[in-house]
């Protein structure tokens, strides 16, 4: 039995070498290819695959605003993404897969393997519980900050510290730029990476770009950040702040 599978994937490239890596499987039979989620969703409702294969970030729609809108039809799902290892790892699940790319044959090959010890005929995760899984593991690369009428989009890895003063947050960038977000303090500590610390009740620093580290007053302690701002600990965190600076 073939297994009527749809490639959804955005970049050409990355469609033509899942498609050629593919065409080692006699039991897959690709019957159609989209280029984002919005025509996925379309192919799906149209074709009712058994399997598809789906990347996360798209336009029109992404992988996971695609999947909350598919109807009674629930294919077996497997994820190809950019995003790394850890990530990976951190919200893997035995029955549903994920493929990093560039993909390589040998991990396909682990794939196909899982996909065979399953029964496509049925989905093996509930919907919600599947979206549940990955919204909350899935790793962020970009932070949305208002400027007048317009929405940038900041690159995580470019903020150096976060700073509430007041009621409001900001991010300062690496190009030297401050910029208000409608973010707390809190959610952004549960949404960002481990590089990133909580060192005040009012601060956040991304531990890459700290230069020194000084003892402060009553034990605190004083992060040097390369853009030669000083942020303070407060005494509650620095003990553990020096557990993990060796210090």
């Amino acid at each position: 039995m073939n297994w009527k599978t749809i490639i959804i994937e955005d970049e050409q490239l990355a469609r033509q070498r899942l498609k050629r890596l593919l065409g080692n499987y006699q039991e897959v039979e690709i019957i159609a290819e989209a280029e984002n989620g919005s025509e996925g969703l379309e192919l799906i409702n149209q074709h009712e695959p058994d399997l598809i294969f789906l990347d996360i970030e798209m336009p029109v729609l992404n992988g996971f605003e695609m999947l909350a809108k598919l109807g009674e039809h629930q294919p077996k799902v497997v994820f190809t993404t950019a995003y790394d290892q850890y990530a990976i790892k951190a919200f893997d699940e035995g029955s549903i897969d994920y493929l990093l790319k560039p993909i390589e044959l040998e991990r396909l090959d682990k794939t196909i393997h899982k996909l065979k010890q399953t029964n496509l005929a049925k989905p093996v995760l509930a919907l919600e519980d599947l979206l549940q899984q990955i919204k909350g593991k899935t790793v962020q690369k970009t932070l949305t900050v208002k400027l007048g009428d317009r929405i940038l989009l900041i690159k995580i890895d470019d903020i150096i510290h976060i700073q509430a003063e007041e009621k409001y947050v900001f991010l300062y960038t690496i190009d030297g730029k401050k910029h208000l977000t409608d973010y707390t303090l809190s959610t952004l500590e549960a949404k960002l990476p481990e590089d990133f610390i909580r060192i005040h009740r009012s601060d956040i620093i991304n531990t890459n770009y700290i230069n020194e580290i000084r003892r402060g007053f009553n034990g605190a302690l004083i992060f040097v950040m390369n853009n030669q701002s000083k942020v303070s600990s407060s005494r509650s965190n620095s003990e553990s702040l020096r557990t993990r600076f060796g210090i």
